[in-house]
């Protein structure tokens, strides 16, 4: 019997010392940072840190969306080269010079806007309409016949050449050229006409470029907010993607994964939430960590605010209002890593339990 019991020592021992780790502990993981070698800068995140850690370069991206200011976005439908104009001219005079023999009308189509901003009417010339909207294209014209024909009277219309469209380029169900027929073309109508956003898209980016620049807006916000609703000008280009910023989840959370952002920013505390909370029996609550790497020109020895180091570790503790109230604030940045270290209590708590099953199983034999 006792050489039975010899043997369950031996053999539950052995399996004490193969069970699962699990996450690593807070102090394997800071382990040197005090060295003055460190390859890295532990960085307590509290509510008097906050404000200078606030100052710091973003990573990963700019650090917030460029979109633009108000709803307005004139030259949308004036004239540009390229239009297609219509002219139709009436005059009741028997020897007009704009209308055949026993006819009071004539029909000039197709008459497209030169790079200069003209079109050519016939007696008259270049007639500039560059900038203008129909109403103002159509008494320019009539003006410039009326030298001719103070009689004469005068249809315009436009058609919408490559200068007054825009380009639903991708994340749209019928992604193609729109036409820009009025001047309240606005981005939200633009994308209805082409189907609407591909439902099969993750939290969905709007990217707008204009004249050379770029501006870029969830969807979640153009649709909940009318002031985003902006108008568009002819030569827009529209492109819907998924927004692909991330962090990485590791440790004592609910999930060890890649966690994409499902909103313009995030804290650290939501980033905890998104990963699935913290692990009740192996969590250490003053050991969470948040893992970002900067580049060295935003070093303090590069620029007034920045870290001492390129890479650092910020440190919470979730255990006071202080800690939790600076969590709430702190901003996870794209490719940053959050990691819940595991409680020194856990591998404890577990050989207690092994030794707890021992006596019990030494009590039956």
């Amino acid at each position: 019997m006792r050489l039975k019991w010899y043997f369950l020592c031996f053999f539950l021992a052995v399996g004490a010392c193969s069970l699962p780790r699990g996450a690593a502990l807070n102090s394997e993981i800071l382990a040197g940072s005090d060295a003055t070698d460190s390859a890295f800068s532990v960085v307590p995140v509290t509510r008097s840190t906050l404000p200078q850690i606030a100052k710091w370069p973003a990573t990963g991206w700019n650090g917030s969306y460029r979109w633009l200011r108000g709803g307005g976005g004139p030259g949308s439908a004036y004239i540009k080269p390229g239009d297609v104009i219509d002219l139709v001219v009436w005059d009741n005079q028997d020897t007009s010079l704009l209308t055949g023999p026993g006819q009071n009308v004539t029909n000039i189509p197709g008459v497209k806007v030169s790079p200069a901003g003209t079109i050519f009417v016939p007696y008259v010339g270049d007639v500039r309409v560059n900038g203008m909207t129909e109403p103002q294209a159509r008494a320019e014209v009539q003006d410039a016949i009326g030298m001719i024909s103070q009689s004469a009277q005068v249809q315009l219309t436009v058609a919408a050449g490559q200068g007054n469209t825009v380009d639903m380029v991708s994340g749209v169900r019928s992604p193609g050229r729109i036409a820009l027929d009025s001047r309240s073309v606005s981005l939200l109508s633009a994308i209805a006409q082409s189907g609407g956003i591909d439902t099969t898209l993750k939290n969905p980016l709007v990217r707008l470029v204009r004249g050379g620049q770029t501006y870029r807006i969830r969807s979640e916000e153009l649709f909940a907010n009318a002031s985003r609703n902006i108008t568009l000008r002819g030569g827009d280009k529209i492109i819907i993607e998924e927004d692909d910023r991330y962090f990485v989840a590791l440790g004592a959370t609910g999930t060890e994964e890649i966690v994409y952002f499902d909103r313009e920013s995030i804290s650290a505390l939501e980033a905890l939430s998104m990963a699935g909370g913290l692990a009740d029996d192996r969590a250490n609550l003053k050991g969470v960590l948040i893992l970002r790497e900067y580049p060295e020109n935003a070093t303090s020895a590069r620029r007034e605010n920045g870290p001492d180091k390129p890479q650092v570790v910020f440190t919470f503790d979730l255990t006071s209002a202080d800690g939790l109230f600076a969590a709430r604030k702190f901003r996870v940045n794209p490719g940053d890593t959050v990691i819940a270290t595991e409680s020194a209590i856990g591998p404890a708590n577990t050989v207690m339990s092994l030794v707890a099953g021992l006596l019990n199983i030494r009590a039956k034999l």
